[in-house]
C-alpha cells in the first residue's frame, strides 16, 4: 500500500470534524479512486494524475474561497438619474454538480434595477464566476446570485435566468446529449410587476 493511500486512511479515521485535508491527502485520495477505477497509479502516464487532479480542482472549486458580495462593493457615484433595467446576458460558466461532481455547462442572464447603486457590469459576471465556481445545484446557485446582488446592492429588483447542460444527466444516467436545465429567480420589481419580468425575457431572448 502505498504512503498517499496510507495517509488517506489517517485522514479519514482521525479528522471527523470536516477539516480541510492537505495537499498530500488530497493526492492520496485520487490515488485511491485510480486504484478503485481498476488502475495502476505508478504506470508513467498516471505517475502526475494526482498532483494534476488536486490543481484542477484548485480551479474548478476556487469560488470557496472567495465573497461574491465583495465584488460589488466598489459602485459609481458619477451616474446619476438612470431609472432602468441593467443586464449582462449570455455569461458562460462551468460549474459541477454537486450529486455527481461532474460538469455544469451554461449560461447566465442577470440583471438588476438600481436604486441608490450602480456597479460596474463585470462584477455582475464575477458574481456568477465565484458561485459557480463551486459544488451547486442549479436551483441554488440562481437564487444565490440574486440574494448576493440584493444584499450588496440594494436595488429595486433582481432577475437570473440560467441554462445549462448536466453532464450527469446527459453523458450518464439517463444519457440525454442535448437536454437543457433552465432556472428563474426573480425579486423586487421583477417579481411584483409582470410586464418588468416580462421585458427582462424578451430583453434575454433577443
Amino acid at each position: 500500500m502505498s504512503s498517499r493511500i496510507i495517509k488517506a486512511e489517517v485522514f479519514k479515521k482521525k479528522n471527523k470534524d470536516f477539516s480541510r485535508p492537505s495537499r498530500e491527502e488530497a493526492e492520496a485520495a485520487v490515488e485511491v479512486l485510480l486504484r478503485w477505477a481498476g488502475e495502476n497509479p505508478e504506470r508513467e502516464g498516471l505517475k502526475e494524475t494526482p498532483a494534476r487532479v488536486v490543481r484542477a480542482y484548485e480551479e474548478f472549486f476556487e469560488g470557496y474561497s472567495k465573497n461574491p458580495e465583495n465584488e460589488l462593493n466598489k459602485t459609481f457615484d458619477d451616474i446619476q438619474g438612470f431609472d432602468d433595467i441593467v443586464i449582462v446576458k449570455d455569461i458562460n460558466f462551468v460549474s459541477h454538480c454537486e450529486h455527481h461532481m461532474v460538469p455544469i455547462i451554461g449560461k447566465a442572464h442577470v440583471a438588476y434595477w438600481p436604486d441608490a447603486k450602480i456597479v460596474g457590469i463585470s462584477k455582475l459576471a464575477r458574481v456568477v464566476d465565484i458561485l459557480s465556481k463551486r459544488l451547486v445545484s442549479q436551483e441554488n446557485m440562481t437564487t444565490q446570485i440574486v440574494n448576493a446582488i440584493e444584499n450588496a446592492l440594494k436595488p429595486k429588483g433582481v432577475a437570473v435566468m440560467i441554462k445549462a447542460d448536466h453532464q450527469c444527466m446527459s453523458i450518464r444516467g439517463v444519457n440525454k446529449p442535448g437536454a437543457s436545465t433552465i432556472t428563474t429567480t426573480f425579486s423586487g420589481i421583477f417579481k411584483e410587476c409582470q410586464n418588468t419580468r416580462e421585458r427582462f425575457l424578451k430583453l434575454i431572448e433577443q
